[in-house]
C-alpha cells in the first residue's frame, strides 16, 4: 500500500467501562508511531465520559456503536477506511459492510462468549484477523470443532495476543516518580477500573480508596489511587494516598511497572500487571471479571478476595509479605513474556501489505 492508511476504531463504549476504548487508543497511538501519516478516526458512545477526551477525530453516536448499525455503516461508507478494528463491538451487518467496502476487518474478543461469536461462520468470513486479548491460560484454546469449521471456510484461527500495552520507559518513570513524590518499588498502586463501577453500597473506587487509606495507616507505605475518568464524585483527600483523577495508558503502565504491589479490578490492568510481574491483589467489580480472576488464581499468579474493606485490607497485608510477593513473582516468571502490541502491529502490517490501494 503506497498511500497513507486509514483506520477506523469501533470499541465498545459505555458510561461504566473503559477498557475497550483504552485498548483501542493504545493501538491507535502505536499505529501513528509506525505509520506517521495514518488517518485515524473513532466511533464512540456520546454518553461515555471519556468520549470528549479522545485525541483523534471522533464520531459520537447515541449508544454503544454496536447498536447503531446504520450510523456506523454510513461512517464506513464516507471514510472508506483501509482497516476497521471492532474492539468487542460490531454487529454482523457492520463487519459485512466494512468488508464489502474493501476494508480489512479486525475483531477483538476478550472472553469466551465474544470469541465464539467472532468464530461464527458468517462473521468469520468477513473477518481478516481475530485477536484474543487474553493469555491462553485464562481463556483456553478453541475447540476442535471450531478449528475444523475455520479450516473448512479457509479462515485463520484467532490469535492470542495477551494484554496490549506500551512497554515501560525508565525516562518516563523518573518523571512520574518526581511528579507524584514516590520511589520505585516503594509504593502501592490502586485502581478499580474506569471509576464508574458500582458495588452493592458504594462505588468500587471509593472502596479501593478506603483500603488504601487503611493500609497507609497500618504500614506507612504511600499509595497512588487512580479514580478513573468515569468517577462521578468530587475526589477525596486522603493521608498518605496520592489521589489521581485519571492517567494516560502510558503513565499508568509506567507507574504499575514501578509499584511494589497493585490492588486492581479484574479487567485489562490485571493482565498487564501479570505481564509486568507486579504482585497483585485482584478484586472483581463487574460481572465479567470473576472468571478471569479465578483462572489467574488457579495459576498462582495473583491473590484475590471479595470487595469488602476488612477482607481487602487483610489480603493487601498478605500481599506485602516478602514470601507472598516472591511466590507470585516466581509464578509470573513462568508465564514468559508476550508482547501483545508487537503481535498486533505485525498483523496490521501484514493486512496493509495485502490491501490494494483504493
Amino acid at each position: 500500500m503506497s498511500k497513507a492508511p486509514k483506520f477506523l476504531f469501533v470499541p465498545v463504549s459505555s458510561e461504566e467501562g473503559i477498557g475497550e476504548y483504552m485498548r483501542s487508543k493504545i493501538l491507535a497511538d502505536e499505529v501513528v508511531s509506525r505509520w506517521p501519516d495514518a488517518e485515524i478516526e473513532f466511533v464512540l458512545n456520546s454518553h461515555a465520559p471519556y468520549s470528549q477526551q479522545c485525541p483523534y477525530t471522533t464520531h459520537l453516536v447515541n449508544d454503544t456503536p454496536t447498536k447503531r448499525v446504520k450510523e456506523v455503516n454510513a461512517l464506513i461508507t464516507a471514510f472508506r477506511p483501509d482497516v476497521v478494528i471492532f474492539d468487542a463491538a460490531g454487529r454482523k451487518a457492520q463487519l459485512r459492510h466494512a468488508h464489502k467496502c474493501g476494508a480489512k476487518v479486525i475483531f477483538i474478543s476478550q472472553h469466551k462468549r465474544k470469541r465464539s461469536r467472532g468464530m461464527k461462520v458468517e462473521r468469520a468470513l468477513v473477518t481478516d484477523s481475530h485477536w484474543v486479548v487474553q493469555p491462553e491460560f485464562v481463556i483456553g484454546d478453541i475447540s476442535q470443532f471450531d478449528k475444523l469449521k475455520l479450516n473448512l471456510i479457509k479462515r485463520a484461527f484467532p490469535i492470542f495476543t495477551g494484554s496490549i500495552f506500551t512497554q515501560p520507559s525508565s525516562l518516563v518513570q523518573q518523571g512520574l516518580y518526581t511528579k507524584y513524590g514516590v520511589m520505585p518499588k516503594q509504593y502501592l498502586l490502586y485502581s478499580a477500573g474506569s471509576g464508574g463501577h458500582s458495588l452493592e453500597y458504594q462505588l468500587a473506587a471509593d472502596l479501593f480508596a478506603q483500603v488504601a487509606q487503611a493500609i497507609f495507616n497500618q504500614t506507612g507505605i504511600p499509595s497512588l489511587m487512580v479514580f478513573g475518568p468515569n468517577y462521578p464524585n468530587t475526589l477525596p483527600q486522603l493521608d498518605g494516598v496520592t489521589v489521581i483523577e485519571q492517567l494516560s495508558s502510558v503513565d499508568f503502565i509506567n507507574l504499575l511497572d514501578g509499584a511494589q504491589g497493585a490492588i486492581l479490578s479484574g479487567g485489562d490492568t490485571l493482565l498487564q500487571a501479570i505481564a509486568l510481574k507486579v504482585p497483585t491483589l485482584a478484586v472483581a467489580v463487574s460481572k465479567d471479571q470473576p472468571s478471569r480472576i479465578k483462572q489467574c488464581v488457579n495459576e498462582g499468579l495473583v491473590l484475590h478476595c471479595e470487595p469488602e474493606t476488612d477482607v481487602m485490607v487483610s489480603q493487601v497485608t498478605q500481599l506485602l509479605k516478602p514470601s507472598s510477593s516472591e511466590q507470585l513473582r516466581s509464578k509470573m516468571e513462568s508465564v514468559g513474556e508476550i508482547k501483545g502490541l508487537d503481535i498486533c502491529m505485525a498483523e496490521v502490517a501484514r493486512l496493509l501489505d495485502a490491501a490494494p490501494c483504493q
